[in-house]
């Protein structure tokens, strides 16, 4: 199946889930979420709910309503009000539509939720409220609280290679649908690698942040990864080592080469808390690496070592 959510790829459907009829009179949107610029849960909500609802909110402007909830106070039955007034909802309403967004404010705390959306919330003859279809996304790093919710976990609706990162403890690891395979420390710089790579005319293979890693093995097993991406045309290395060091960094790409085949170029650069011993590692090594001194040349060299004639041209420069 493919929607404006899953993208052009598309997820596969395992079950059908079939329901009474309801007579909707009318379509609302509500949903619960995270705003990043504001740091504190909104409430979004609007009056023309619907399977349409992502074209109409990007179309006509004003329709769709944030309320900002105070983390400390927390959900408050005069947020309940507002809302209910901003969906044009009758009197008769008012009372059951605060108590069921009250619940699901309590539901998206308790359950550590990044996400969740009733869509469409129907006003059905009575008048009352009926969920139609919802959905409700989980904070996965938060699933260690919840293991009913782990429990839950469908391999089939992810990516094959997150599913195997996350199983050898690469939880930072997003595919995404270029050819230059990317390994980095820190989130931050994983972002900017990508935005380098993109601004040097090639595309990232993935986002992977294999974090403070003072474990050569999680080196490899980001190679492991990177490796069996079949999209992947050369992996490019890009380390800056604050609490991370860079020796450790580089002797598990030396164990990476040990432990596989790597038969694509792969592009090193180097830099910060123990730089000169990773450097002589690499050195001594003897690994037929392409070498970088700034994340701008590494992502240049990378770009261009994913196509074989610009890079055997490079490299002669």
């Amino acid at each position: 199946m493919v929607t404006v959510q899953t993208g052009p790829a598309g997820l596969p459907v395992g079950k059908v889930l079939v329901e009474e009829q309801v007579i909707a009179q009318h379509e609302l949107y509500l949903g619960i979420l995270i705003d990043r610029s504001r740091r504190v849960p909104a409430i979004v909500a609007s009056a023309r709910g619907g399977v349409e609802i992502e074209q109409r909110a990007r179309d006509t402007a004003g329709i769709i309503h944030r309320t900002y909830i105070d983390p400390v106070t927390g959900f408050q039955p005069f947020h309940g009000r507002l809302i209910a007034e901003q969906l044009n909802l009758g009197q008769e309403l008012v009372r059951s539509f605060t108590g069921l967004a009250a619940n699901l404010y309590r539901l998206f705390c308790d359950k550590d939720c990044s996400l969740i959306e009733i869509n469409p919330l129907a006003v059905t003859p009575g008048p009352g409220l009926a969920a139609l279809d919802a959905k409700i996304e989980f904070d996965d790093n938060a699933l260690f609280r919840h293991p009913d919710i782990a429990a839950l976990i469908d391999p089939a609706q992810e990516d094959p290679l997150e599913a195997v990162a996350a199983g050898i403890g690469i939880r930072n690891y997003v595919k995404l649908d270029g050819n230059i395979g990317c390994i980095v420390n820190g989130a931050g710089l994983a972002m900017a690698v990508v935005d380098l790579v993109h601004l040097a005319g090639g595309r990232a293979a993935n986002f992977l942040d294999i974090g403070t890693a003072n474990n050569a093995e999680r080196v490899v097993n980001a190679f492991r990864i990177l490796t069996a991406d079949a999209q992947v045309k050369v992996i490019l290395v890009n380390i800056f080592g604050g609490l991370a060091r860079v020796d450790v960094i580089a002797r598990g790409i030396v164990d990476a080469f040990r432990a596989m085949k790597i038969t694509v170029p792969v592009v090193v650069r180097l830099a910060g808390n123990n730089v000169e011993e990773g450097e002589q590692i690499l050195r001594e090594s003897g690994l037929d690496l392409v070498r970088a001194s700034n994340m701008q040349e590494a992502a240049e060299r990378a770009v261009a070592a994913a196509n074989p004639d610009q890079y055997h041209r490079r490299l002669c420069l």
